[in-house]
């Protein structure tokens, strides 16, 4: 992977305030993804 190679980007739900949000990982089940806002 090289440093200018766009990452995949993933649709997660903010496990606060329930907003969708693109995170640079694979979102897992088990472990809550927060957005910028919370």
């Amino acid at each position: 992977m090289s440093f200018g190679e766009e990452r995949e980007m993933h649709t997660a739900t903010c496990g606060d305030c329930g907003n969708e949000c693109q995170v640079p990982f694979k979102p897992k089940e088990d472990r809550p993804v927060y957005c910028r806002e919370c």
